[in-house]
């Protein structure tokens, strides 16, 4: 079976799968998450707890857990490994948060397997198929976190010191308070870079059908600016035409008939 050069990988198409599955690699090593937290507890300090696609915090969160556990919020229990924090009893099981790398690592091994695809409509097919999927394990690796927060946040412990919290959904991004603690939700740099690596596998997609390389690249993206100006301003042209245009019959008024003369 005939597998491409490592001219063939300065092609778009091939090398950006590559460089996507390093990032996807990468990042397991930088916080997927992380969560400041401003309370009355600690007036001099705000806490910072980072979370990984594997269980694993880093931070305050030690300093977190004992906070959290005013109001009967715990970190979750990912079952199949043992976290580097402790594990309150009443925690809600997340035993998928173990298998976060074998996501991220799947995804990485699919891309290397797209990029030395021996033939163009093999690679053609696999650049689909290879994004359309990982688009789908992210997306529902975010409804599942997303979904975990909400179970966490509506299963607050009874015994809690905190009396009559209403149950609440932690954000993935963005601020919300719960008594008198104030947290703010951001991703972290190993999203970022999953989410990078997302794009350059659109990007390759989108040149699948071309065997453009990595040096054509900055002079095609200047042409499409270029470009883009003129395409606006011909289409807007082209509807000004029709606009200002005068109206046309679509029928001609049939001539009068005269009688011939005869001589």
């Amino acid at each position: 079976m005939q597998r491409p050069t490592l001219d063939d990988f300065r092609e778009i198409r091939r090398g950006l799968p590559v460089v996507a599955a390093l990032l996807f690699v990468a990042a397991l090593a930088f916080p997927m998450w992380r969560i400041s937290v401003d309370a009355v507890q600690y007036p001099s300090t705000t806490l910072r707890v980072s979370l990984y696609a594997y269980p694993h915090l880093a931070g305050d969160f030690t300093e977190m857990a004992r906070l959290n556990h005013y109001v009967g919020f715990y970190f979750p229990d990912p079952v199949l490994v043992e976290p580097n924090f402790p594990v309150e009893e009443n925690a809600i099981d997340v035993p998928e948060w173990a298998l976060g790398p074998v996501a991220f690592i799947g995804v990485s091994l699919l891309s290397v397997f797209v990029a030395v695809a021996p033939t163009t409509e093999k690679l053609k097919r696999g650049l689909k198929y290879q994004f359309g999927g990982t688009v789908l394990v992210f997306t529902v690796m975010l409804a599942d976190i997303q979904y975990r927060l909400w179970q966490a946040g509506h299963t607050l412990d009874p015994g809690a010191p905190v009396m009559g919290v209403d149950g609440f959904t932690p954000p993935l991004w963005g601020q919300y308070q719960v008594a008198n603690i104030t947290s703010v939700s951001r991703f972290g740099l190993g999203a970022y870079m999953a989410a990078t690596a997302v794009g350059l596998l659109a990007v390759s997609y989108y040149y699948r059908d071309q065997a453009a390389t990595f040096s054509e690249l900055p002079a095609r993206f200047r042409s499409g600016l270029t470009g883009l100006p003129d395409a606006v301003r011909d289409r807007d042209g082209d509807t000004d035409d029709e606009g200002d245009a005068p109206h046309r019959p679509t029928t001609t008024a049939a001539e009068p008939n005269h009688p011939e003369t005869h001589s």
